[in-house]
């Protein structure tokens, strides 16, 4: 009690520099919470199923093109294969996704559903909040509806038992009501339907070759994932005769999201990385708010040499001193916790918004109280730890003589922390320049075709068959320049294959080539190049039934000199090149252009209608007459579009999110670490004010005292500088290394980075010492 007491009295007595250690600790703590919410959030990816240790996907591995490749997508007939064949596999589900009509009398909604076996639902913790999760999708025409789609159809009805109508023509019945997905999971669907129902409306191929939907196993408690491997591995091969290369293996469901990235057939991270780097941010941010409490408390230590001395005289063990001094700091960071939870509620939604997750503190779990009593004592001892032992180690015979100075050693260890602070500042600085480099470097790359005025449209059985009427009545309306329809989005690859063929190529390798059929008016209405040849046109040339374009890779990857009148085959049809086109980002903008075929109008399915837009209209007077094209030819669908360059810009959102994550701590280190220097200098400034009136009275100027304050930081800034220059060269470098196509990290952008920080200190320090140098000399000195 006698040392809460004095605890008290000593924070009271030190009222500014009590409030900078506060404010700097609660910052500091915010944002590190902050971060490991965020954290905790990617970690527990679907880590809250009851049978998580059971749950694994099934990937495939093979050797095309000299790599072992690995994809997680497998053929329609791999999971019952499975199921039936080992009994090590107690339960398997298919996954497939799709976008279909749901229509209840007037009310028509587009919407995401997923395929699924019955299993699903007791191999994953998704609770049902009406049906019966054994037989809900046992019946070929059920569906079950997440909540807040129940409620979009149905409003506050039951829904279970009534009908809708799939598609306008599949009547299905409601047999269960999910509860609402969690936002920590990889799963997406608004409803359910039944894999049986796919394979009844026509949708399904039982190839052991068409790797079209993924596939989800649960093993046996005691079985485990090497075993099974052992097991499965030959699966494919042994129904293709081996004909296939392909193995198989499952991976763990809970490893699926943070390590999701192969190379040469092994797991090789992914989005650990980013997360590991957030963690490495928050214990920085977290670093620097301890170091500002231990500079604060050691340059005070003069003020404190006596209260120690006097303690230790009348009999006070230095486990005491340590004790109290701990004590303190373990306050301070009690308050700063309190202050930080307030601001992190403040901070959650906006957080969240940028972060496109909804995130919480749940302030009922006692885990996190115990969590967060935890971390508040791990602060508050991390902070006071050093000052503690510092202080408590003065000798009384010394401090009491007055014999007692301050650091002034060469390498005191106030200065350290300093550096260290300054260092973990510079070292965020530079990453964060980096990261927004690489992305402006990717931004930047040329995507091969022209993003701006375009949209897209799916296509589905209605107005996919009157195609040519709603073309037609596009380019008569005036609202576009130019109409085609393709086999998928032009900013994503839907389609490839190792099955093509053509002279020269070693049979015995396999080459994944993307596919992408395309109709009349491609290149036009979409803005690629062609740089030899011409695009495929069927209507004025019938021989284009057989045609084909090749990319400048696929040329390349197939050694054609004179590739325009090539012939290549697939799928047992003779196929010729008729143009070349020049390469444009069809996947990620981060990895290189991958060989690509794309074929005509007969030889593919089409999914979307690409429409150039008329750039002296209105947009949205554009959009109002698509519509209007639209409904005339499919009345039943909602009209629904997107901009190209909206989809194509989505390709950057983790990056961009990371670059703007990485703004906001670095300025809140830089905002924290100046707090900390700026109750520094104002507490040496006060030290030395009769030093500084004496030296102006015997002459020294205004810039003479600048420089008598400022240097000493300056010099530990260059320290800072020359430390973490090298240290962020080699961890940025080893970041880029995941992006096979990355911008270089340039020699002036480290330049840029010393100026700037210098600067940062120089008008951090200027004002005290600018406070200082204009303050009157006699005031400082009269009572000498």
């Amino acid at each position: 009690m006698n040392n809460l007491k004095i605890t008290y009295r000593s924070l009271k007595r030190n009222q500014f520099y009590t409030g900078i250690n506060v404010i700097g600790l609660s910052i500091g703590m915010a944002a590190a919470i902050l971060l490991l919410v965020w954290i905790h959030h990617q970690w527990s990816y679907d880590r809250f199923h009851a049978k998580e240790k059971q749950l694994y996907i099934v990937y495939n591995r093979a050797e095309i093109g000299g790599k072992i490749l690995c994809w997680d997508y497998t053929p329609m007939i791999m999971g019952p294969t499975l199921k039936s064949d080992y009994p090590e596999i107690v339960e398997t589900t298919r996954f497939s996704e799709n976008k279909i009509l749901f229509a209840i009398d007037e009310k028509k909604l587009n919407l995401n559903i997923s395929y699924v076996d019955p299993g699903f639902l007791t191999m994953f913790s998704f609770p049902l909040l009406q049906g019966n999760e054994e037989s809900a999708l046992n019946d070929i025409y059920s569906v079950i509806l997440t909540e807040k789609t129940a409620i979009r159809l149905f409003g506050k009805e039951d829904p279970i038992g009534k009908t809708i109508l799939l598609e306008t023509k599949h009547p299905v019945t409601v047999t269960g009501v999910m509860k609402d997905l969690p936002s920590n999971t990889a799963f997406d669907f608004e409803a359910l339907l039944p894999y049986a129902y796919r394979k009844a409306v026509g949708w399904y191929d039982e190839h052991w070759e068409n790797n079209s939907t993924q596939t989800y196993v649960e093993i046996q408690p005691q079985a485990n994932d090497k075993y099974v491997n052992q097991l499965i591995g030959n699966i494919t091969k042994a129904h293709t005769d081996n004909k296939s290369t392909t193995e198989v293996f499952i991976y763990p469901l809970s490893k699926f999201h943070l390590y999701n990235r192969f190379e040469n057939g092994q797991p090789a991270g992914g989005r650990i990385t980013a997360t590991c780097l957030l963690g490495v941010i928050a214990l920085l941010i977290l670093l620097i708010a301890c170091i500002n409490f231990m500079n604060l408390s050691t340059a005070r230590a003069e003020k404190r040499a006596k209260e120690v001395g006097v303690r230790k005289v009348m009999g006070g063990k230095r486990t005491q001193l340590i004790f109290q001094f701990l004590e303190e700091s373990t306050l301070m960071a009690l308050a700063a916790g309190i202050i930080a939870i307030f601001l992190v509620e403040l901070a959650l939604p906006s957080f969240s918004m940028l972060m496109g997750k909804t995130l919480s503190l749940d302030l009922t779990n006692g885990w996190f109280w115990l969590c967060g009593l935890i971390f508040i004592l791990f602060t508050g001892l991390l902070a006071g730890s050093y000052p503690a032992f510092y202080l408590s180690s003065f000798r009384p015979v010394k401090v009491l003589k007055g014999v007692f100075k301050g650091e002034k050693t060469l390498i005191a260890p106030r200065k350290i922390l300093v550096i260290t602070q300054y260092t973990f500042a510079i070292f965020l600085i530079i990453a964060t320049l980096v990261i927004h480099r690489q992305i402006q470097h990717a931004q930047n790359r040329d995507n091969g075709y022209n993003k701006d005025q375009l949209i897209y449209v799916m296509l589905n059985e209605y107005n996919g068959k009157n195609y040519k009427m709603i073309k037609h009545d596009l380019l008569n309306s005036g609202t576009a320049l130019s109409v085609t329809k393709t086999s998928a989005p032009v900013t994503e690859g839907w389609s490839n294959t190792w099955g093509i063929e053509w002279t020269g190529k070693n049979p015995n390798e396999k080459i994944v080539i993307d596919l992408y059929y395309v109709d009349a008016d491609w290149s036009k209405t979409v803005g690629t190049t062609i740089i030899q040849g011409r695009d495929i046109d069927i209507n004025t040339y019938p021989t284009d039934s057989t045609a084909v374009l090749l990319n400048e890779t696929a040329v390349k990857v197939m050694n054609f000199d004179q590739p325009v009148g090539e012939n290549i085959r697939y799928g047992g049809n003779q196929l010729h090149v008729i143009g070349i086109v020049k390469d444009f980002i069809l996947r990620s903008p981060y990895q290189p252009v991958t060989p690509m075929v794309i074929g005509g109008p007969t030889g593919g399915f089409f999914n979307t209608v690409h429409i150039r837009l008329d750039g002296n209209n209105k947009t949205a007077d554009n959009l109002a007459r698509i519509e209007q094209v639209f409904k005339k030819y499919d009345s039943e669908h909602p009209f629904e579009y997107h901009f190209i360059d909206e989809r194509y810009a989505r390709k950057f959102r983790e990056e961009l999110t990371m670059g703007k994550l990485a703004t906001w701590f670095a300025g809140l280190t830089i905002f924290i670490s100046c707090m900390g220097l700026f109750a520094l200098v104002s507490y040496m400034t006060e030290n030395r004010k009769k030093e500084i009136g004496i030296r102006k009275v015997l002459g020294a100027s205004a810039a003479n005292v600048m420089y008598l304050l400022s240097k000493e930081f300056l010099i530990l800034g260059l320290i800072s500088v020359a430390v973490a220059s090298p240290v962020a060269w080699w961890a940025m470098n080893m970041w880029l290394a995941n992006y096979i196509y990355h911008a270089n990290i340039p020699w002036w952008l480290f330049a840029v980075v010393a100026l700037s920080s210098l600067l940062i200190v120089i008008l951090t320090v200027s004002f005290q010492a600018i406070k200082a140098a204009m303050a009157n000399p006699v005031k400082a000195i009269k009572s000498e």
